[in-house]
Order: C-alpha cells, then structure tokens, then sequence
C-alpha cells in the first residue's frame, strides 16, 4: 500500500500522462478529422485511445512487475493526418485492424526483430521525418500570422529545452494559453465535464488503403515506437521479452480499432519518466508509476469529450504550433539518424524527399513510395558499393 501511493510514483505517472497529451492530443484530432470523423466519433477515439493505453499499462505492468508504459502512436497519427485523406472513416478503422493485426501477428510469432531488419533504421527514420515535415513547416507558417503567440511559445520552447527539459512542452503550453487567454482567444466557455461514449463503425477493407496507409502506419508504429520502447526498457535494466508486449499492444489495437484505437504501442520518452530515480528510489517499485499512468489514461479517457472540447477552445494557431515544437525534436532526430552514415544516405534522401512531398500514385499514399523507392536505392546501392580490397597473406 505504502509503494501504490507514493508520490513519487503518483507524480512520475501524471507527467507522463501529461506529457503524452499535451505534446500529440492536437494531431489526435487532426487525423480524426482527415479520417471524416464528427464530434462524437472524436470523443470515441480518445475514449478507445484512453481505455486501451490504460488496460495495457496498468495489465502489463502488474503482470511483469515492471513499468510497461504504453502510448498511442503518435507519428502513426502524424502519418495519418496525411494518410486518411481521400478515405472513409469505415475505409479508416479497416486500416487500424490491419495494422493492429500485424502488430499481433509480429508479437505472437517472434517476428518483431526479422520484420525491422528488413527495413533499414536510415530509411524508417527518413520516412518518419517526412511524414512529420509538415508540422515543423506549419509552426513556422502560423508565426506569420499570430506573431505574438506563436513567437512567445517559440522563444518559451528554447528557454524551457535548457533550463526544464522534462516539462518543455507542458510549459509552452501554459504560456501559449496565457497569451491567448490575455488577447481574448481562448473559448473556455465551450468547456464542461462529460463522459465519452463509444461509437461503433464497422470496418470497410480497401487494398489500396491498406498498402499505402495500413503499411507505412505498422512500418512507423513498430520502427519509430516499439523499437525506442524496447531500447529504453532495457537501458534502465528492464530485461522483458519483447514480443508478448507487442502481441498485447496489437491485440488491444484489434479489439478497440472500430472505436477509433488507431494504434497501440509501447512509449520511449514518456516511459523513461515511469524509470528513472524521480520515479522512486527502489526500480523494483517503480512499476507503480506506471500503473498510476494507466488510471491517468483511464480518467482521460472517460472523459475524452471534456478533452476534446478543451482543446476546441484553444485557437488554431495555438494548436499548429504547438504540434510542430512537440515533434520538433523527433524530426531532429530522424533526420540526423537517417542521415548520419554515408552508406545508404541518398537512399535515405530520396525516401524522406517523396514522403515529404505528398505524392500520391494508384491511389497510394508517398509514405509507402517513398519507402519502396528508398528500399530499391539502397538494394542497388548495396550491390555496387565498393568492397574493400582482401589481401591474402601469401601476397603479402
């Protein structure tokens, strides 16, 4: 009783939750809404994403004594911002059953390690960075138009990166609202507390939108989630096999997908908050900060509706913003890791170039093509690439 209600495990799991929210809720809304969602299917989808974050993190967690965090995927959500447009929302849920589905498959048959190996890290990465291109553009797009706002909550993110590192996104966020609520643009009067319900939508299968969509959405969720979750579970000397928790996240993603759980996986930034000393001074106890997580999700799924219009009240600009500084970082990242090495750098390019360019071909979005171009440079450039000379020893 004494671990369950420490603070420090009460604290570290309501960062967490926090943190998750406040940096992806927005883009949340905007794949709901290029998916044609209304309203009350947006309530659903935060009420799906909220149980089955909950269900996962607070299950796996009691179950393998060890704080199993788990998130909705957020470039997954990125990508489908993109991705859904030109698709139904029955055509949508087909594609989150898809990819939950494979997630499944991957966890229940061990394939988790030989299905990444077949991608490239370099080319996931620059696929990744071009999905998210966009986001980091719109930050940039809206300080024309709301200098104030937008040039506070910059300047507030390169102050807060240094000085508040793990609270960065929470604190631009609370100046961006001050900002608004001085110039009159916050609409706190649309806020009240409600309960979500679900809504039900019956799956429609198209096999152009599972390829172009359904792939590069199990491609991102595994290569830019699953994978840094891993590495952060084992760097904080959490040795856990990994495919009963990608086989549980995906079964989880199955079962909710027609509510709008578009994807489940394990967190990396998030999770770290979950293992580290300010989570609790025993990291055998440290499980607790993640179930705490998991009631966290659990209150904010249930009350998705009440999230969703708190977020309506906030201007739009507000809301391009602070979605491009909170993936600022993870386009950072992707690019300088899909860039670093010189083999298989112009393959690297060219996948982020025609992800980043929105192109679309028989129906098939650029995430997929830019990866299956990426993968054809980098298979050309593998055969040809010069080996270096081998000296016998009876030459030397």
């Amino acid at each position: 009783m004494k671990a369950l209600l420490s603070l420090s495990h009460i604290s570290a799991g309501f960062v967490a939750v926090l943190v998750g929210y406040t940096s992806s809720a927005v883009i949340i809304f905007q794949a709901a809404e290029a998916a044609g969602a209304g309203p009350a299917e947006i309530n659903s989808w935060l009420w799906a994403l909220g149980i089955g974050m909950a269900v996962t993190s607070i299950g796996l967690s009691l179950y393998y004594r060890a704080p199993v965090l788990t998130a909705w995927s957020t470039p997954g959500a990125a990508l489908l911002v993109t991705g859904l447009s030109g698709y139904s929302l029955a055509e949508s849920i087909g594609i989150f059953i898809f990819c939950s589905g494979l997630l499944l498959i991957c966890g229940v048959t061990g394939l988790f390690d030989t299905v990444m190996r077949l991608v490239p890290q370099p080319l996931a990465s620059a696929m990744l960075a071009g999905v998210l291109l966009q986001f980091g553009l719109k930050l940039f797009d809206v300080l024309e138009t709301e200098l104030l706002l937008v040039g506070l909550m910059l300047l507030s993110y390169l102050l807060a990166r240094h000085l508040i590192p793990r609270y960065v996104i929470p604190a631009v966020l609370a100046v961006g609202c001050a900002v608004a609520y001085a110039q009159g643009d916050l609409q706190l009067g649309l806020v009240s507390w409600q309960l979500s319900s679900p809504v039900w939508v019956s799956p429609e299968f198209s096999l152009p939108a599972l390829i172009g969509v359904g792939i590069p959405l199990f491609i991102v969720t595994m290569a830019s989630q699953n994978v840094p979750g891993i590495a952060v579970m084992r760097a904080n000397g959490y040795q856990m096999p990994a495919s009963p928790l990608i086989a549980g996240t995906g079964l989880t993603g199955m079962i909710l997908a027609p509510f709008g759980g578009f994807a489940f996986n394990l967190a990396a930034i998030t999770a770290a908050i979950c293992m580290g000393k300010e989570a609790g001074a025993d990291p055998d106890k440290r499980y607790w900060a993640s179930v705490w997580a998991g009631f966290f999700y659990l209150l904010t799924g249930l009350f998705g509706a009440t999230v969703a219009a708190l977020f309506a009240a906030f201007p739009s600009e507000l809301i391009m913003a602070i979605a491009g500084l909170a993936l600022l970082g993870t386009i950072g990242n992707s690019l300088s890791a899909s860039l670093s090495e010189e083999t298989g750098r112009e393959a690297a390019l060219i996948t982020f170039l025609i992800t980043a360019s929105g192109v679309s071909l028989m129906g098939i979005g650029s995430a997929f093509w830019g990866l299956v171009a990426g993968l054809l440079a980098y298979q050309l450039q593998m055969w040809f690439w010069p080996k270096p000379a081998v000296v016998s020893i009876s030459e030397s």
